[in-house]
């Protein structure tokens, strides 16, 4: 389950922000907290930000730094790393952007980061924390000058040389088999990141659909669960066919007196609403968190679905009954009436927004303090609260006539 990500230095992040998902010391809604040892997680989190605020920004860092962790053995010595620093000031345009991730894996607890420019990577580190110690053992270290690998990370020590300036040592590791590198690594496989606005066809949804029975099956109850206004669909396996075509739904037809005639079929793609195709581009990526108990990150989770529909996902993750697994759900939004429907505590309410040199804050509700000082209690009305800007994180609109 992640614990942490902090990032710096990345596109509008120019400050280190950490992002946590470690319950607070409040007592509303216990069922959406799951106890990990010594833990409290949360099992959800959303965050709130005007436009250009900074959210997906902040779903583009998780995501650059997942990709570049699985795609770093596959690069040639002189392939640059694609980092975008922060570019509104002199400083950061030179500097390295930084990228680190806490989480707990069967009873450990691995803080794993890295910092990298467009050249090279310039630090880099991995430390384990087992559930009865209270000190994190170093595995390793690196900077410009080497990499430093302690005695309990003995069997990498071979392999120090063998690193590329611009490859991290971690997918090194994972290439050569080596056991605790390949832990670290299975974590990230796990960590599905999708954009709720641009939806396009996944070979993981078109292999694991027709591979697995009951994997299609649980696909299909959620789907059907949310009551989208057709009796059933089906998925062609004709492979020579675009993923999207496949999905026919099947509605039903009435002659002129109301009498049920036959069910007529729909393409997906074709006849049905960006609402409906949307539901089917994330139902997998849903389905196996709640399945396998992984993370899902959705930029724009509320964009082309009802109100209620995004509430009905939020309960599947924050209900232990539905989601026995510990999935975590992420994602950013502009629907304030989530706020007014008593779906969330207070930490697991984020908000971005920029400062005057346009570099993003990311704070949550719980640490927010008002003009006197003071927390938010919890029998706050966050939705009006939010919307009359108590809390920040909203557009300013300039006049028009001063324009």
């Amino acid at each position: 389950m992640l614990l942490e990500f902090t990032v710096g230095n990345f596109l509008s992040f120019k400050e280190k922000k950490t992002f946590s998902l470690e319950a607070g010391s409040i007592s509303e809604h216990k069922e959406n907290v799951v106890k990990e040892g010594k833990y409290k997680v949360l099992r959800s989190a959303v965050i709130y930000g005007a436009n250009s605020s900074g959210k997906s920004n902040f779903v583009k860092a998780l995501e650059f730094m997942v990709n570049t962790i699985k795609n770093s053995s596959k690069l040639n010595s002189t392939d640059k790393l694609n980092v975008t620093p922060f570019l509104l000031n002199i400083k950061t345009q030179n500097e390295p952007s930084y990228f680190e991730i806490v989480y707990l894996r069967l009873g450990l607890r691995y803080r794993y980061g890295f910092e990298i420019d467009n050249e090279k990577v310039c630090s880099e580190w991995l430390y384990i924390l087992e559930n009865d110690s209270k000190k994190e053992d170093l595995y390793f270290v690196r900077s410009t000058e080497g990499i430093g690998v302690a005695d309990i990370f003995y069997e990498a020590r071979i392999f120090v040389d063998n690193t590329r300036n611009n490859g991290l040592f971690l997918s090194l590791l994972d290439q050569l088999n080596i056991k605790t590198s390949k832990d670290v690594m299975s974590s990230f496989t796990s960590i599905h990141i999708r954009s709720g606005i641009e939806h396009s066809e996944s070979a993981f949804m078109t292999d694991t659909l027709y591979q697995r029975q009951d994997y299609q099956n649980d696909v299909k109850n959620f789907i059907y669960h949310l009551n989208l206004g057709f009796n059933r669909f089906h998925i062609d396996n004709d492979k020579e066919i675009s993923f999207k075509n496949r999905f026919k739904t099947f509605h039903k037809l009435y002659n002129n007196n109301g009498n049920f005639i036959s069910d007529f079929e729909f393409s997906l793609s074709k006849n049905e609403s960006s609402g409906t195709n949307k539901i089917f581009d994330l139902a997998g990526y849903i389905v196996l968190a709640l399945k396998f108990g992984s993370l899902v990150l959705i930029d724009e989770l509320d964009s082309k679905l009802h109100p209620i529909l995004t509430q009905e996902i939020i309960k599947l993750f924050n209900n232990p009954e539905t989601n026995p697994k510990n999935a975590q759900l992420i994602f950013t939004t502009h629907d304030t009436n989530l706020l007014g429907a008593n779906l969330f505590r207070r930490d697991q309410v984020w908000f971005t927004e920029k400062d005057d040199f346009e570099a993003t804050d990311l704070y949550s509700l719980l640490e927010f303090k008002d003009e006197d000082g003071k927390t938010i209690r919890k029998d706050r009305s966050f939705e009006k609260d939010y919307i009359r800007g108590r809390y920040g994180a909203i557009p300013y609109i300039t006049n028009f006539q001063e324009i």
